[in-house]
């Protein structure tokens, strides 16, 4: 076996994170960088390029420092669908549009599927239009930023970006290829002329490759800045949640659940499964499709709650939200403080909390949001299940996973038991372990095991059932109220109100 560690390397929402990596998967150093999108104005969620740029250089520093072992390659991931345009000699033009928290293209969504058909867009790309496509984003672009728009001539996502780069090659993954939507045509396994050519302009789409195939390799100017070793291979990457999919083992039947600023799922197998209100995609393993779901936060909600809190430590809150019982005494909540992606793709959609009372503290608060993402997975679930998928077992991975409280939440709401990987490192190490498979023969089960089980609490179902369909059912009834107070907000931004940050 080839001597020396990978680096693995991960640009996410509220974070860029990397790992070093022996080919054993025994993780050497660990390093991040908090970071925050910028919202210039509501539904519009962006990151300067080139701070990735910049954060991959620290966190390899950091590595480097904590750890001086022989790097024998590189692996990369990142938030996505997104769209990073830039000139011809890969210098950015603006700040990348981010994934479908990033709405602001939803306007071009009814005439591109009046063009395009959508009912065909479904058939060939395995999702509906939606906040989450690449394809209104450009159409944005194109509409409101024209003098942009006509210098555009390459498109990125962030772990393409970050291979660019370090090598030089224009290169993209076909499983965020197919989150480009409708750019990519999931049933032919590439680009979509016909539609890739109506939407991007003068913009040269990438070839196309497998996560893990090598990119290229590291150059010497990017040696220089990164302090990697010149010459050792590059692989691709891919967007975040799938590389954090494939940081843990998982087998037919296992429903892939990572606890994020979101919350992502992702249900493998050997054929291609639609459902208009989910996401088909490419799977990162060879010969598999995925179908896939992601809630616009949850995580998210948690940070936010404990800024409003006074910034205690989450443990304080976990705490006291364990001493909350189930159903958060009476509390319901709404997690759609950034609209809500699958199902309901609906970014006008708003964040409620009904049945407040002055007897309610911020331990309940706490919990009603670790309920309410609970409700969304179980959403989600019951479509993958009616589309096809075999659901029998969740994979948790991720900064949530690691507490028992969550998981025991989701799997008390979804009656789902789940496992829990042994490390936290996420998609920082799916992305190492992809550059591990080009160096040496590597198993992800004995880098990251499964090692805790989560089973559910017979005697929560019935309640959490009862307030399942309230959590129905007040989506319903408050959705014109969400709407209009939407288009309030958007109205106070165009007049000069400072807008919301993060």
């Amino acid at each position: 076996m080839t001597s020396g560690a990978v680096v693995g390397v991960d640009i996410g929402t509220s974070s860029a994170k990397a790992v070093l990596v022996d080919l054993d998967g025994r993780e050497l150093a660990h390093a991040a960088i908090p970071h925050e999108p910028s919202r210039p104005r509501p539904g519009h969620v962006e990151m300067d390029g080139e701070v990735w740029w910049g954060e991959l250089s620290r966190l390899v520093a950091d590595l480097r420092r904590q750890c001086d072992v022989p790097v024998v390659a590189v692996g990369t991931s990142g938030i996505g669908p997104c769209a990073l345009l830039t000139d011809a000699d890969g210098a950015p033009l603006r700040p990348a549009i981010l994934y479908g928290v990033d709405t602001r293209g939803c306007a071009s969504i009814d005439g591109l599927e009046a063009e395009l058909g959508a009912a065909e867009i479904l058939r060939a790309t395995g999702s509906r239009l939606s906040s989450q496509s690449v394809g209104p984003k450009l159409a944005w672009v194109a509409e409101h930023e024209p003098a942009t728009w006509s210098r555009a001539r390459r498109l990125f996502m962030p772990s393409s970006w970050l291979v660019w780069r370090l090598t030089g090659a224009y290169r993209l993954d076909h499983t965020s290829a197919s989150q480009a939507t409708p750019l990519y045509d999931l049933r032919t396994g590439g680009w979509h002329e016909r539609w890739a050519d109506r939407l991007r302009g003068d913009v040269a789409l990438p070839e196309l490759g497998r996560p893990g195939d090598v990119a290229g390799h590291v150059t010497r100017a990017a040696a220089r800045q990164t302090g990697l070793p010149e010459g050792i291979p590059v692989v691709l990457g891919t967007i975040d949640a799938w590389a954090e999919g494939a940081s843990v083992p998982t087998a037919p039947g296992d429903l892939a659940l990572m606890y994020g600023s979101t919350l992502f799922m992702i249900s493998s197998g050997p054929r291609v499964l639609r459902h208009p209100d989910l996401w088909a995609s490419a799977g990162v393993r060879p010969g598999t499709y995925d179908l896939t779901a992601g809630t616009a936060t949850s995580g998210a909600v948690t940070s936010w709650l404990r800024r409003l809190f006074g910034g205690p430590d989450f443990a304080e809150l976990v705490a006291e939200a364990e001493r909350s019982p189930a159903g958060s005494r009476g509390l319901l909540m709404l997690p759609y403080f950034a609209g809500e992606r699958t199902p309901l793709h609906d970014p006008d959609a708003r964040g409620v909390v009904a049945g407040l009372t002055l007897e309610h503290g911020r331990g309940d608060l706490y919990r009603a949001a670790l309920e309410a993402t609970a409700y969304g997975v179980r959403q989600n679930l019951d479509l993958l299940r009616q589309a096809g998928a075999v659901v029998e077992r969740g994979v948790a991975v991720g900064g949530g996973s690691q507490g028992t409280l969550w998981p025991q939440i989701v799997s008390d709401v979804t009656g789902l038991p789940q496992m829990l990987a042994a490390g936290a490192a996420g998609a920082s190490l799916g992305a190492a372990h992809l550059a591990a498979q080009a160096v040496a023969d590597v198993d992800i089960a004995r880098w990251n095991p499964l090692t805790t089980r989560v089973e559910p609490h017979p005697g929560r179902a019935g309640r959490y059932d009862a307030l399942y369909a309230d959590y129905l059912d007040l989506y319903t009834a408050t959705r014109r109220t969400a709407h209009h107070l939407a288009e309030v907000q958007r109205r106070s931004t165009d007049a000069g109100a400072p807008a919301s940050r993060p």
